[in-house]
C-alpha cells in the first residue's frame, strides 16, 4: 500500500505526536509499504535525526512553515496555510491509497483536500486533547474551547476512520459521534520499539548527580509545561524525601515550567536531592529513565501516556495517576500502582504512599520490573502497524467523500 500521512508536529521538534508519527511511518515502511511524510519544514540549519525508530525512513513533501510566538514550544513549527506548487505536485505523484492525518488543522485541510481529490479515504489519529490547551488562549479559553469543539465534530464527519490511542478517548469521541458513525472509531495505541528499548545502554543518575552509590531513584520523563502538572511531581518528592532518605528525584525532558521548577527544588525540602537533564535526545533520556528505580506519571492531558509503555518496556515499574490510557499501559498491582485521581487535594500524599512502599520493598518492585519487561510485547510497534494496516485496508473497497456538515 501506499500511504500519506500529515502532521502538524514533526522531527526535529520532540513529543508525542513526531514519536507516533516517526514510528509509524518506519514500521509501515519495515513491513513492505510506502510512505510519504508530509510535515512542516523544519527551521534552516536544522536537521532530521533518527529518534530510535525502526525502519526505513520515509519519502518526505515538506510544507514551508515559520515559528510561532512565545506560546509556542521553541522549534515548534507551523506550516503555511497553502503548501506549495512543489510539496502538492509531490503529494499528488504518490498517489496514496490512503491518506492518514494526525492533526485536524492545517495540514488536516490539506489532508482532507487531497483525500478528496485523489477519491481515496481519510484516516484521522486524535494524538491531543485540545481543551486541556486551552490555558495558552488567556482570555480566549472557553470561546476557543467551544468553536474548537465545533471544528472537530465537522472534521471527523469527513474522515472514513478515526483513531484513538486508548479505549477511554475512544469513548469520549464516540459519545460525540451520531451513532451511524460510531463504528468509525478505531483504539490503535501508538507502539514502541521495545526491543530495542530493552537492549539500549542505561545512564545511572548517581554518579551524574553527585548521590551516593545506595540511592533509591524516582524519575519521571515529558515536557515541563502547566498542563503535565510537573509541580505535583515535586510535591510527591517532597512527602517522599520526608520519610526515606535515600530517595532522589531524576526529571528528564525541558519545557516553560523547567526554570521554576528548579528554583524550588533549591528549596529546604530538596535541595541535593532533584536533578534536572533539560531537554535531551529521546535515545539519551530513555537511557536515563533506563538507569532509576521507579517511574512516577502524573499528567492527566494524555490520550494514551507513551511514556509509561517506555518506561515499563526498559524494566520501571510505575506510580501513575490515573487518567486516560493509564491503565492500558499500567497493570495495577503486577507492573505498577495506580493511584486514584480524586480528590486532588491529597493526590500527592497517595502517590508518595504507593511509592515509598515500593522503594522500602526491593523484593516487591524487583518482581514488578521483570514483569514489565517480560511484558512489554503487548506495546510492540510491529504489533500496532499491523493494526493500522488492517484499518487501512477495512476502508478501502470505496470512496468516502461525506461534506462537511
Amino acid at each position: 500500500m501506499r500511504i500519506a500521512l500529515t502532521s502538524e508536529s514533526y522531527l526535529p521538534y520532540l513529543s508525542g505526536v513526531t514519536v507516533s508519527v516517526d514510528a509509524l511511518a518506519r514500521g509501515l515502511g519495515a513491513q513492505g509499504h510506502e510512505v510519504l511524510v508530509v510535515a512542516p519544514q523544519a527551521a534552516a540549519g536544522r536537521e532530521i535525526v533518527a529518534i530510535g525508530s525502526s525502519g526505513p525512513e520515509p519519502g518526505y513533501a515538506w510544507l514551508p512553515s515559520y515559528q510561532l510566538p512565545a506560546v509556542a514550544p521553541a522549534g515548534y513549527r507551523m506550516p503555511w496555510p497553502s503548501p506549495t506548487a512543489e510539496a502538492w505536485r509531490r503529494a499528488e505523484a504518490f498517489r496514496p491509497d490512503v491518506v492518514h492525518a494526525h492533526s485536524p488543522f492545517v495540514t488536516g485541510l490539506l489532508a482532507r483536500r487531497l483525500a478528496r481529490r485523489l477519491g481515496v479515504p481519510l484516516a484521522f489519529t486524535h494524538h491531543t486533547r485540545f481543551a486541556d490547551y486551552r490555558h495558552y488562549l488567556g482570555v480566549l479559553a472557553g470561546p476557543g474551547a467551544t468553536l474548537t469543539d465545533a471544528y472537530l465534530g465537522r472534521f471527523w464527519a469527513g474522515c472514513a476512520a478515526i483513531v484513538a490511542p486508548s479505549n477511554d478517548l475512544a469513548t469520549e469521541i464516540r459519545s460525540r459521534l451520531p451513532a451511524v458513525r460510531r463504528d468509525r472509531v478505531h483504539v490503535i495505541p501508538t507502539g514502541i520499539d521495545v526491543e530495542a528499548i530493552r537492549a539500549s545502554a542505561r545512564i545511572d543518575p548517581r554518579p551524574v548527580a553527585g548521590w551516593p552509590s545506595d540511592s533509591v531513584v524516582v524519575v519521571s520523563l515529558g515536557r515541563l509545561a502547566p498542563e503535565k502538572r510537573p509541580e505535583l511531581i515535586l510535591d510527591t518528592m517532597e512527602r517522599i524525601a520526608a520519610e526515606e532518605p535515600r530517595a532522589r528525584l531524576l526529571v528528564v525532558g525541558g519545557g516553560p515550567s523547567e526554570a521554576d521548577l528548579r528554583e524550588r527544588a533549591e528549596g529546604q525540602r530538596l535541595a541535593g536531592r532533584v536533578a534536572f537533564t533539560g531537554q535531551v535526545p529521546r535515545t539519551e533520556a530513555l537511557a536515563r529513565v533506563a538507569g532509576a528505580d521507579l517511574f512516577v506519571f502524573v499528567s492527566r492531558t494524555e490520550t494514551q501516556g507513551l511514556v509509561l509503555a517506555e518506561a515499563l518496556a526498559a524494566g520501571l515499574p510505575a506510580v501513575a495517576v490515573d487518567g486516560p490510557g493509564v491503565r492500558e499501559s499500567v497493570r495495577d498491582g503486577i507492573d505498577g500502582v495506580v493511584v486514584t485521581a480524586e480528590p486532588d487535594s491529597t493526590v500527592a500524599e497517595r502517590l508518595a504512599t504507593a511509592a515509598m512502599a515500593l522503594l522500602a520493598d526491593g523484593g516487591r518492585r524487583t518482581g514488578m520490573a521483570a514483569r514489565a519487561r517480560s511484558d512489554a510485547g503487548r506495546f510492540a510497534v510491529e504489533r500496532r502497524v499491523a493494526e493500522m494496516v488492517e484499518m487501512y485496508r477495512s476502508i478501502l473497497p470505496g470512496t468516502f467523500v461525506d461534506a462537511l456538515a
